[in-house]
C-alpha cells in the first residue's frame, strides 16, 4: 500500500542523520530537528541513502511507514535548503509591516493585529505601490511554518464575493456571482 515509504531519502553531504532509541535527529546548516519514531519502524543508513523498514504488512504499519518517510524527508530538505511560504493581502487598506519577528497587520478591523512569530521563522514583508502586500515566511521546520502561515491566513480568510482577505500566493479563490439584478 505505501509506495512512499519504500522510496529512498538521499542525504546531502552537509546533513547528518542519527537515530538512538527511536529518536531521529537531523542536523544541517539551517538548523536541527528531531522526530520520535513509532515502535517497529527501523532506519537504515548507508552511502548517503536512508531507507525505512516496517515490521509487518498490517494497515497501521503501512500507513506509519509512509508517514515517517515523508516527515524525515521534510526534515532533511528543511535543514539543508529550508522552506518558504508567501502570503498575499488582497483588499483596500490591507497592510503588513514587521519589526524583527513581530508582524503588524491592518486587515480592515477597528484595531491592528500584532503577532509575535517563533524565533525559527524568518519574516519579511514587501509593500510596493499598486501591488498587494506580500508576507514571506522562511524556516527549516515545515510543520511549524505551515501552522504559522495558516494562523496568519485565519485572521481574514479570502471571501468568495470580492476575493478580499489573506491568501497564499498562487491560491485560487472560488468566486460567487452575488445578487442578480
Amino acid at each position: 500500500m505505501s509506495r512512499i515509504g519504500k522510496s529512498i531519502i538521499e542525504i546531502p553531504a552537509n546533513v547528518t542523520v542519527t537515530e538512538k532509541d527511536g529518536l531521529v535527529t537531523v542536523k544541517g546548516p539551517k538548523g536541527e530537528l528531531t522526530q520520535q519514531l513509532e515502535e517497529g519502524i527501523t532506519l537504515k543508513q548507508e552511502d548517503g541513502i536512508l531507507t525505512l523498514d516496517r515490521p509487518s504488512e498490517s494497515k497501521s504499519h503501512k500507513a506509519l511507514h509512509g508517514l515517517y518517510r515523508a516527515l524525515i524527508n521534510n526534515m532533511v530538505l528543511g535543514t539543508s535548503e529550508g522552506w518558504t511560504k508567501k502570503l498575499e493581502l488582497v483588499g483596500v487598506g490591507y497592510r503588513a509591516s514587521n519589526q524583527g519577528n513581530r508582524l503588524d497587520l491592518a486587515l480592515g478591523f477597528s484595531h491592528g493585529i500584532v503577532m509575535d512569530l517563533p524565533k525559527e521563522i524568518v519574516l519579511e514583508t514587501l509593500s510596493e505601490k499598486g501591488k498587494n502586500p506580500i508576507i514571506t515566511l522562511t524556516s527549516f521546520d515545515k510543520q511549524l511554518l505551515g501552522m504559522v502561515a495558516a494562523k496568519i491566513r485565519s485572521f481574514r480568510k479570502p471571501e468568495p464575493y470580492k476575493g478580499k482577505g489573506v491568501r497564499f500566493v498562487g491560491e485560487i479563490v472560488r468566486r460567487k456571482a452575488g445578487k442578480s439584478a
